[in-house]
This record gives structure tokens, sequence and C-alpha cells, in this order.
């Protein structure tokens, strides 16, 4: 399916690995450029080169997204770089801390480098006929899951999903669409639950069992999502959350 993103312009934040590389491989596909930005230098210099061997434009830069002015600057730098900006990718995440400071960390990473990158990313975005922005929150925003305690994680998620329906209305007569992809649990190499397979096995074997599908989500099937909200395909979409998460949620949605 072409998704009409050919010579679309993404910023995607934590795109070193996981759901924001797949997503910026999905969208170098469909034609897009992008620009990418994660903590980690060496891994971010690596994945970019990987993309750039896929063909298409890459911008990327070492930032950590809990830093406001970091991060306003790699949004501004980024329209620069590409011309401008037609599509925002909030994807970077503390996940489940395990810190001294787990409710601070998903505070900044989470929640409050969406508001920043919004804040930042909306001048460019409203000059763009076809603006859209994707936060990536998770179903641990929408109920307690599997994990044996309450964390901030969850919390933090749940508190994106507000700011993105109050956003999407803000935004909305400006022409940029607001929306929120929920993973349930996603399976990659490094990844938290490849974690979780070797050191808490029933854990793990316990969520596959819990999806209706019998599998965990790969960060590609994330990133489908993803290219389609941020795409002209989904243009009257805006302030929903979409859930991926192969029925592994226990809820009603009416």
């Amino acid at each position: 399916m072409d998704l009409d993103l050919k010579g679309r312009r993404a910023l995607i934040t934590g795109g070193s690995r996981g759901i924001g590389l797949a997503t910026a491989r999905a969208l170098l596909a469909e034609g897009a450029s992008v620009g990418l930005c994660a903590r980690g230098g060496d891994s971010l210099a690596e994945a970019a080169s990987r993309l750039e061997a896929q063909g298409g434009t890459v911008f990327h830069r070492t930032v950590d997204v809990a830093d406001p002015a970091a991060l306003t600057a790699f949004v501004e730098d980024t329209a620069s770089a590409l011309g401008g900006l037609d599509i925002l990718v909030v994807n970077a995440s503390a996940s489940v801390g395990t810190g001294p400071d787990p409710w601070g960390d998903n505070f900044r990473t989470d929640l409050m480098s969406l508001v920043t990158a919004l804040e930042a990313g909306a001048p460019h975005l409203e000059r763009s006929e076809v603006a859209a922005v994707v936060a990536i929150a998770s179903t641990s925003a929408l109920e307690a899951g599997i994990l044996p305690t309450a964390n901030s994680f969850g919390a933090l998620k749940a508190a994106m999903l507000q700011h993105v329906s109050a956003q999407a209305r803000a935004l909305g007569p400006k022409g940029i669409r607001v929306n929120a992809v929920s993973p349930g649990p996603v399976y990659f190499e490094g990844g938290v639950w490849e974690q979780i397979r070797g050191a808490m096995p029933d854990l793990y074997q316990g969520a596959v069992a819990s999806s209706a599908l019998g599998k965990l989500a790969s960060a590609e099937d994330v990133a489908a999502a993803v290219a389609f909200l941020a795409s002209p395909a989904a243009g009257h979409i805006t302030g929903t959350n979409l859930v991926v998460d192969g029925g592994f949620t226990n809820r009603f949605d009416y």
C-alpha cells in the first residue's frame, strides 16, 4: 500500500533501536526522509549508517530528550536539515525505571519530552499540508497488566494519552493531527522482553500466553501502525489511541 509518504520529512526520538529504528526503516521505505536522536551515540551512529545504506536522507544527533534545551535544538536543526517537518514521532522512553528516581525519569523522558517536542515542532508542522504527530504510549497506561507492582511507566504513559487527546483538539485547527500508538509487550533484540525471556522465563511465557495471537509484537508490527497514522491515509484520524497488542489487554472500548 502506498501511504503517500514520498518526500515527507519525519523526526523520530529514540531512533537507534526497537520501535524507533523500525519506524525509521518503514518511513524511509515509503520515501520519507528522517531525523533521529537517541542518548547512545555509538548505537545511533550504527543505526544511521544502516539506514543510509537503505537509501534516503538520514539526519541524526545524540540527544537526551530529558533535556528540554537539547531536544528543542534538535527539532529546530532537523527541520532545517530536512527542509521542514511533516511528521513527529515521540518514541523515546525511560521504560520501567530501576534507577533511584524512576518517577522523575519517566516524567522527564516520556511525558515532558512529548510536551517539549510538540511545542518546538508545532511551528514547523503548521507549514505542512499533511502534519502528523504520533506518540508511543503503552497498554500499561490502560490496565495494570502483568507487572507485579505499580510503577511510574504506566502512570506517565497514561498522562501522555491525556495530553495527546488535548493537543489533538488544540492543534487540529492548525492542520496538525495528534495520535498515539499503545503497544503491548514488544520483543526485539536488546529490548526489555528479550531480557525478561532470559531472566524471568515464567513472566515471558505468561505474556505470550496472554496474547490472543499467541506471540509478542515485533517492532515492525508497531512501526506499521505508526507509519499509517503518520500518513495521509489516516487523514481524518486524530485524538485516537491505536492499540497494537495482539489481543494482550482485557478491556472494552465502546
